[in-house]
């Protein structure tokens, strides 16, 4: 089976928070959900990129820190797609420890405002949608990566 199984089946899971949940409830809560599926969806993109490098005897071991992770990812793989995914995990993985204010729940407007040592985040049903796209996008990126066969598929 396909390692970056798994990172889709989260991202399924944040395509129902999204398209149902959030559509019905309207709550900061799902949006934090939300959140974390896309960031364990990109946690297990990571890993698997991290196991490829060290079965291609790249690395000698995966750290199990985030941070180290990210570092070592980012001299590993000289690409402009992986450090962008890496940028945009990180800002996940802030907003998610961050303090947040909740803001219009229960309206189309529903919106977490998050406090990290870079500014405020704003998140809204516009910009999760926007998330969760970029997610999908770096996922996909990630498996064709890593199965270029599934290329042909694709296009």
């Amino acid at each position: 089976m396909n390692p970056m199984h798994e990172s889709k089946e989260e991202l399924k899971r944040a395509d129902h928070l999204l398209y149902v949940s959030l559509k019905y409830t309207r709550t900061v809560d799902v949006i934090k959900s939300i959140i974390e599926r896309l960031i364990s969806g990109l946690d297990i993109a990571i890993s698997c990129l991290l196991q490829n490098a060290k079965e291609k005897k790249l690395i000698k071991e995966i750290p199990p820190q985030a941070g180290l992770r990210v570092e070592i990812l980012r001299k590993t793989y000289k690409d402009i797609r992986i450090d962008e995914m890496l940028e945009f995990y990180t800002l996940l993985r802030k907003v998610s420890r961050a303090e947040y204010k909740r803001s219009h729940e229960f309206r189309r407007h529903v919106t977490m405002t998050a406090t990290t040592d870079t500014g405020l985040v704003i998140i809204n049903l516009d910009v999760i949608k926007e998330y969760y796209e970029r997610t999908n996008g770096f996922i996909d990126y990630i498996d064709n990566l890593l199965n270029p066969r599934k290329e042909n598929e694709n296009g």
